[in-house]
């Protein structure tokens, strides 16, 4: 049985799924700089016929290299052919991750208005119309960005970190900056799905990342979270540009 390898090179980590043609996960690592020995038994042991990467931090030339040799490659640019509709104002400037977001959630909510939220590096969010239209979102700061550049561009507050809470009143130095970032995250998320609400009704909300679990319990409005979206959506891309199904 044949698969397809998929490689998501973000921020901080590089990560690597395996799927089956039905498009469940059947291997899965995630590693600060990927070996390509580690590489090579996946493609070995689970018969890779075709692969994506898609990056947004470092080039892994060596990576592309091994693939292209060793599998039928698609190079994931911004000219790749979607399942999708791209409505940005500058495409070329739109992040990939974003993209391959977009893609997984339109493909989890066919029929919906779909609003998907990554809270990750960055908190961002991106919507996808019910039609197939990505039309665009927000970038922010995420959960320990905001914890790291409150001590470095203060003279006198700590870094601290990130931690469950259940008050909104810091009493101390430590709670008030979690209180603050926190709480001020699930603020802002609550009300930029309301304003989406306001301007599209029903949408369906989906959250993923590496913070999700810090945050979703705060959301009042019914989410689904979900792993690994952008390795979905490049599977997603994937099958797409093989056979030309959505």
């Amino acid at each position: 049985m044949s698969h397809k390898l998929c490689i998501d090179i973000g921020n901080t980590l590089q990560k690597v799924a395996v799927f089956s043609e039905k498009g469940d996960i059947v291997a899965w690592d995630e590693q600060p700089d990927f070996p390509i020995q580690k590489l090579e038994n996946l493609v070995c042991h689970y018969h890779i016929t075709s692969s994506i990467l898609s990056s947004v931090a470092t080039e892994r030339t060596d990576i592309e290299d091994f693939l292209e040799k060793r599998t039928r490659y698609t190079r994931f640019t911004h000219d790749t052919p979607l399942p999708i509709q791209i409505s940005y104002k500058q495409p070329e400037t739109l992040g990939l991750d974003r993209i391959a977001n977009a893609v997984a959630a339109h493909s989890f909510f066919p029929t919906q208005n779909v609003l998907s939220i990554q809270c990750g590096t960055c908190l961002v969010m991106d919507f996808v119309t019910a039609d197939g239209h990505y039309l665009g979102g927000s970038i922010a700061p995420g959960l320990e960005m905001r914890l790291a550049a409150l001590q470095h561009y203060t003279q006198r507050l700590p870094k601290i970190e990130k931690r469950p809470i259940n008050f909104y009143i810091g009493d101390t130095t430590e709670k008030s900056i979690l209180s603050g970032v926190i709480n001020g995250m699930c603020d802002e998320i609550n009300g930029a799905i309301q304003r989406y609400q306001d301007d599209f009704g029903e949408i369906k909300i989906m959250m993923t990342g590496g913070n999700c679990s810090d945050l979703q319990n705060s959301i009042k409005y019914s989410i689904f979270a979900a792993a690994n979206v952008v390795l979905y959506g490049l599977y997603k891309i994937l099958k797409f540009n093989d056979k030309g199904e959505p």
